[in-house]
């Protein structure tokens, strides 16, 4: 018998008419979507990025979204605008990219990493509370292949001590912790659209999502230079604005590979069932009209799935001028973790 066989990595748009339903939503769409840019002659800060904010935040469960360079600039930009920076330190996981530690030197604060739940593969809780000092000021979790972190567990653990929660979500879209979409639940979170992730651009782009209206306000200013109005910059800004053409891409993007199971964490911190279905890849169309929820469960709908599986390490990243060390977890039961893990993408920058 033969069966259609689907490629496990494809980030080229598919052919018009393979979506499901036949819609189309292929090649076609997306270089429709490249010429309206085009077209408009906006490329910067315009209504593709108003649309896709708007359809984020409504996906994100969240109130306001804000599109930036990338997820690395989405974590950086969260911390400056909470004011966290220079003698502070942000407890963190070692399981993670190195651009999560490196977007906490870019904000100037210190990284320090607490193990991770050798269950989960997440930041374990109890060893972020032996993490922190005076000088800590915010908790990092890293929400990991689209498995949450214990967030009620560390939300009790920062309220006891004052600290911030700013969630890593640069591989975890539509993931939820207790019915709760990650993202939303600290003071803010930070995506990735980096090509390979769940809702890939054709470039690099990322995003902040936050219910704190303030706080979403301060970091559209920092993105842009610190500008609260043309030519009058108010503070020491960056140049990290979502482009136009990266904001029509995520939701026209062109392959969405496998199936996704976003997991959700139900009662003792126990996985809890799926938090999206899983999903064919397919082209899903999305839907345009003027209502935002009805946007956002577009966005839902076209979620990829997750390829980033990286196998695990023995040793802890750690910055510039310190020493490698042992991670004692991985050390006592590395071995069958490490089998268990799976190398399922190229390896390379992917915030």
């Amino acid at each position: 018998m033969n069966r259609p066989r689907i490629p496990f990595l494809s980030l080229a748009p598919s052919s018009p008419g393979a979506a499901a339903g036949g819609a189309g939503n292929g090649e076609q769409d997306v270089r429709d979507a490249i010429d309206r840019v085009i077209s408009r002659g906006w490329f910067v800060l315009g209504p593709e990025v108003d649309a896709f904010e708007s359809e984020f935040a409504s996906a994100m469960g969240a109130s306001h979204a804000v599109g930036v360079g990338s997820g690395t600039d989405a974590i950086a930009l969260i911390l400056r605008a909470l004011n966290i920076g220079p003698g502070d330190e942000v407890i963190t996981s070692p399981l993670s990219a190195a651009f999560t530690a490196l977007a906490v030197m870019m904000a100037g604060a210190r990284p320090v990493f607490a193990d991770v739940d050798p269950s989960r593969l997440t930041i374990d809780p109890e060893e972020a509370a032996r993490a922190i000092t005076p000088l800590t000021r915010a908790i990092l979790p890293v929400h990991l292949y689209g498995q949450p972190a214990d967030m009620s567990a560390i939300e009790r653990l920062a309220a006891r001590h004052n600290l911030a929660v700013v969630e890593d979500c640069c591989q975890a879209h539509l993931a939820t912790a207790g019915g709760r979409p990650v993202g939303s639940i600290g003071i803010a979170g930070a995506f990735s659209f980096y090509p390979t992730k769940n809702l890939g651009a054709m470039g690099d782009g990322g995003a902040v999502v936050t219910n704190d209206r303030p706080l979403a306000d301060r970091i559209r200013r920092l993105r842009n230079g610190g500008q609260r109005d043309r030519y009058r910059h108010d503070e020491f800004g960056v140049n990290s604005r979502l482009d136009e053409m990266q904001a029509a891409s995520p939701r026209l993007d062109g392959a969405a590979a496998g199936d996704r199971r976003g997991v959700s964490i139900g009662p003792g911190g126990r996985p809890g069932g799926s938090s999206a279905r899983a999903r064919r890849r397919a082209r899903v169309p999305f839907v345009r009209g003027p209502r935002p929820r009805a946007r956002g469960a577009a966005i839902a709908s076209h979620v990829q799935g997750h390829r980033n599986v990286r196998p695990l390490s023995r040793s802890h990243p750690t910055p510039a001028g310190h020493g490698r060390r042992e991670c004692s977890r991985l050390s006592r039961g590395g071995a069958g973790l490490r089998r268990s893990a799976v190398a399922a993408a190229p390896s390379g920058p992917d915030r």
